[in-house]
């Protein structure tokens, strides 16, 4: 029988228990597994280790190149004792602790979901991409953190594939923790690039959260980029988000009370921070306050519809153009306890408030109730 030529080891540098070597099957039974090992000798597969390494055996056919853990040097019977599963868990860690070395993006398969994210495998190695680490155009929108709704959404990716970046590993406890939005950092870096504070996109609304809006859009934006900086560009997507406080000079409540999901928006980039970018809708609108100057002052009576309360009282809309209103703080000292505020004033009705104090530049308005409810 000719043996495997491998890689001449120095003298007497003879493999030792836990290392992994290379071979080619010489014979396959019921039972067993007998590997040509070269100069090494003759390995041997039998066991609970061939019980452990069927779903690699039952690929193999004589020839086959295959690599192998040392389990025991030499047995009573002269061959070396080896296990196949183990040899392939520590290839699957070796690549593993390469790609978070070299910060490599793989393409993985998502294989199943939990609450808190999706099971993915790096060759053959399990690995848990947590719903924090979703690329943006993944990530589940779901009003109000819904666990169940998240779950359904996240169970739409079993079968996907999805490129990830490894970010941390634990042999010893058999942990592999990956991110899909890490993977996505140079490229997004690349686009981002393009923008500055200032610029105007259009886009569309792709998600709206309790918190805010997502508007996605064309990288080959913005407006203001002027068409000779660099010529056609591929069909990049980006996504930023306007913050609940962005979206009207108003108070916004629900912000699905504005916009839905597929609305084409135009938006103002207002910040941009490593991969994020933060966007306004109101900036593109004239500022009520700027004008309101005009109409409003101090120690006015107007009329005034209470829109809700909190802790620090009831918040009250003034009309101050034909479709303009602004809001101002009728503030809880005015009543005394939240009691006496919910006795005087209903949340939907109109009553007339004195304007106690008006300062536009800093967008507020103090106000005083009248006793009278305004018929």
């Amino acid at each position: 029988m000719q043996n495997l030529a491998l890689k001449m080891p120095k003298a007497f540098d003879w493999p030792k228990v836990g290392e992994v070597i290379e071979g080619r099957v010489m014979k396959k039974s019921a039972k067993n597994l007998y590997i040509d090992l070269g100069i090494w000798g003759i390995g041997i597969v039998y066991g609970i280790e061939f019980i452990n390494a069927q779903d690699i055996i039952k690929n193999l056919k004589i020839g086959s190149q295959v690599f192998a853990k040392i389990v025991e040097v030499q047995n009573e019977s002269g061959f070396r004792e080896l296990s196949l599963a183990e040899a392939k868990a520590q290839k699957s860690w070796d690549l593993i602790r390469e790609l978070k070395k070299t910060n490599q993006a793989v393409t993985t398969k998502i294989l199943s979901v939990n609450r808190g994210g999706l099971i993915v495998e790096i060759s053959g190695i399990a690995g848990f991409l947590p719903v924090s680490q979703l690329a943006s155009e993944h990530y589940p929108r779901v009003e109000g953190g819904d666990k169940n709704k998240i779950l359904e959404e996240l169970s739409k990716f079993v079968g996907l594939e999805f490129k990830i970046r490894v970010l941390d590993f634990d042999v010893k406890e058999n942990k592999l923790i990956v991110s899909e939005k890490a993977a996505e950092e140079e490229h997004l870096k690349r686009a981002i690039e393009r923008y500055k504070i200032g610029d105007i996109i259009n886009g569309s609304v792709s998600g709206v959260v309790d918190w805010g809006v997502f508007v996605k859009w064309p990288a080959c934006q913005p407006l203001t980029l002027q068409a000779s900086a660099g010529g056609a560009m591929e069909e990049e997507m980006l996504e930023g988000l306007i913050h609940i406080s962005e979206l009207d000079w108003q108070l916004v409540e629900n912000p699905s009370d504005l916009v839905k999901v597929g609305d084409e928006v135009a938006a103002q980039i207002i910040d941009i921070a490593n991969d994020r970018i933060s966007l306004s809708l109101k900036r593109l609108k004239i500022d009520p306050w700027k004008t309101a100057s005009e109409l409003l002052e101090k120690g006015m009576i107007v009329d005034g519809l209470v829109k809700k309360f909190n802790p620090y009282g009831a918040f009250v809309e003034i009309m101050c153009h034909s479709n303009e209103c602004l809001q101002g703080l009728c503030h809880i000292s005015e009543f005394g306890s939240d009691e006496k505020m919910n006795a005087a004033l209903e949340v939907g009705k109109k009553y007339q408030f004195k304007i106690l104090a008006f300062v536009p530049e800093e967008h507020r308005m103090s106000l005083g109730v009248l006793k009278e409810e305004k018929v």
